[in-house]
């Protein structure tokens, strides 16, 4: 195999009797180069690209080869995302917390604004818990699993994870995305309480969860990152 298309990026693979491990390049001018093991099959070479798709769209958006995330400034009429939609900034002189959404507005203390970024991913957090702890529990018995509990965290490029005890794990800015996309990320995680690699049996116990599920996650895959870079 000399290359390898997954969704709509095609890669040039690169194989090496002396290479140990899988890894992607996104060269200058937006090539994607994959080396691989000499042996390694190339259902894991597929394998590796959709686990790193977020990544790989994310890096090619720096690149000016997709759209860019927007960048956000902290001044009235900014609008931050949340759930899908966008909501505009207004700083106020004193309120009793540093942000909150409130009538249709993100409301932040102008003394806050120095600091508004980790004022909204404190913000963020403390809301997406709850949110995903209740699509988790909506989805969990249609395939027979029970979580021990939900985590909001950096997952840095990943949207979602499960721990070795069961936990699912979640990137904070999930709760960014639509409310249909988020519930994929959820299904995806609750589908790997069965099965802990993307084999044929995860995307079928997945199909059968979120029959849609193929759309949805083109949708993240390709318009994700531009949600979530600001």
């Amino acid at each position: 195999m000399r290359s390898l298309r997954v969704e709509d990026l095609t890669f040039e693979v690169r194989r090496s009797r002396r290479r140990k491990t899988l890894q992607i390049t996104v060269d200058r001018g937006g090539e994607l180069i994959l080396a691989a093991p000499e042996c390694c099959p190339d259902a894991a070479l597929e394998g590796f690209v959709r686990d790193k798709l977020f990544w790989i769209y994310t890096k090619l958006a720096e690149k000016d080869l997709l759209e860019q995330p927007r960048k956000r400034r902290m001044v009235s009429g900014e609008g931050f995302p949340y759930l899908g939609r966008s909501y505009r900034l207004l700083l106020v002189g004193e309120q009793d917390v540093p942000l909150k959404l409130e009538r249709g507005r993100f409301r932040l203390r102008r003394a806050d604004a120095q600091d508004g970024r980790r004022c909204f991913i404190r913000w963020y957090k403390d809301h997406a818990r709850p949110w995903l702890t209740r699509r988790a529990a909506r989805f969990a018995p249609r395939l027979g699993v029970a979580p021990p509990g939900v985590r909001v965290l950096d997952l840095g490029y990943r949207w979602g994870s499960c721990s070795q005890g069961g936990n699912l794990n979640f990137h904070w800015a999930v709760i960014l995305l639509p409310p249909r996309i988020v519930e994929y990320v959820v299904v995806h995680e609750l589908v790997h309480l069965h099965e802990k690699h993307h084999t044929r049996a995860f995307w079928t116990r997945l199909e059968r969860a979120l029959p849609d599920y193929q759309e949805r996650r083109t949708w993240l895959a390709r318009r994700g990152g531009a949600v979530v870079g600001w």
